[in-house]
């Protein structure tokens, strides 16, 4: 049995980033990372654009100036302006050649088809300049940039469709367990309807990872032998839930070991989750996660997220973690640190009840998780605490 530090770095150490390069359309790229540098194809503006709702001014000394059109958003035409002359103009519109400055329309008074500005006005006044986000050519989006909702509209105000970014790990839930039957069948006795997919799959969703694939055995050593055998040849990470502990009908730790996937470590000095295992095969990473569901969610907080960021290139591995004042008192039972669900907010944090490994109803309030070391075990109201934010918080 390892420490939990001992089993983060082994996680890292033995996980390596994918780095193989899939072309996605930029409305379905979001969460991924750039592997290329894109740069711009055109200027950004690509003319010069007002920057308000006002009038284009070809400017002069007097402050009264004849107004000879208009020009909207998206007009093609370019009225040329003399001095003293304007044109009505609206935010984004292309802005006359012959006009050198822009002025807000609360700043004037309008006579006839005249208008009186209030102030003095410096040339190229509310005028976006060509080019002033981007120039065409620039360096639009480094390498390893990793897209969000405003990077993709960026990348799509320059006219670009497609993006080359890193591919994301194709991901395999095993599940195994006689116990287990799906939502919707009959409940008979001594069955449970399987959890432990579902929790998992949507915590993948949630960090945006969706190429996943599942795999359902018995408790059959057999079975359980040749699914994670087609898994491993399928993914780049596999997560097993249950039969991984010592029962009797535990397989997976024995199919592991026939399938020559090489053992980083099995069993973890910690509450909840001591059961797990971490190997790779090739470059295929295998967690063998406890059975028991919120030890199973724990771990993968705490190590598949490590070993996805990791897969993925990314420079923060592991959940932020802060310093919170607690709102409440807590007493450890037993020598091992413990990962405690909580609610944190602005600074503070109250550690819940039912902290059991098998209950999900108070993990399913928790935002985040108080970590106590094996050298306390008791926590007082206002001791200040380590604090893990889980994602998405």
């Amino acid at each position: 049995m390892i420490d939990i530090e001992t089993a983060k770095q082994l996680v890292k150490k033995n996980t390596k980033p994918l780095l193989k390069e899939t072309i996605l359309p930029i409305e379905k790229s979001g969460g991924y990372s750039l592997c290329k540098n894109i740069y711009a194809p055109i200027n950004m503006p690509p003319f010069r654009q007002s920057a308000m709702d006002g009038y284009a001014l070809n400017l002069q000394d007097d402050n009264i100036y004849n107004i000879i059109g208009e020009v909207k958003a998206g007009d093609a035409h370019q009225p040329v302006l003399k001095k003293g002359e304007a044109v009505r103009i609206f935010t984004g519109a292309p802005v006359p050649d012959t006009a050198n400055a822009v002025i807000m329309q609360e700043k004037v008074t309008i006579t006839d088809k005249e208008l009186v500005i209030q102030n003095s006005l410096s040339e190229n006044h509310n005028i976006r300049a060509i080019g002033e986000q981007v120039k065409k050519g620039d360096l639009a989006l480094e390498k390893n940039t990793k897209l969000t909702p405003a990077g993709i509209g960026y990348l799509a105000s320059l006219g670009i469709t497609h993006v080359s970014v890193y591919k994301k790990p194709a991901i395999g839930i095993v599940t195994t367990g006689n116990e287990l039957i799906d939502a919707g069948e009959e409940l008979n006795y001594g069955k449970i309807y399987e959890s432990n997919s579902k929790m998992l799959q949507n915590a993948l969703y949630n960090l945006k990872f969706y190429d996943i694939t599942f795999y359902k055995v018995a408790d059959n050593y057999k079975e359980t032998l040749l699914e994670l055998e087609k898994a491993s040849k399928n993914n780049d990470l596999v997560l097993i839930s249950g039969g991984i502990s010592v029962g009797d009908y535990d397989f997976a730790g024995k199919a592991l070991y026939e399938l020559h996937v090489k053992e980083h470590f099995y069993k973890v000095m910690q509450k909840p989750g001591k059961p797990l295992f971490f190997g790779t095969k090739n470059n295929t990473l295998f967690f063998a996660l406890p059975g028991n569901p919120a030890a199973s969610l724990t771990c993968f907080y705490i190590y598949v997220y490590i070993a996805l960021q990791k897969m993925m290139d990314r420079d923060k591995l592991e959940l932020t973690k802060v310093t919170a004042k607690s709102v409440n008192g807590f007493r450890k039972f037993g020598d091992r640190p413990q990962f405690l669900k909580a609610i944190y907010k602005n600074g503070n944090v109250e550690i819940l009840e039912g902290q059991s490994s098998a209950m999900l109803q108070t993990f399913a309030l928790a935002n985040a998780f108080v970590f106590l070391p094996e050298n306390i075990s008791n926590v007082n109201r206002n001791d200040t605490v380590e604090t893990i934010l889980l994602p998405n918080y």
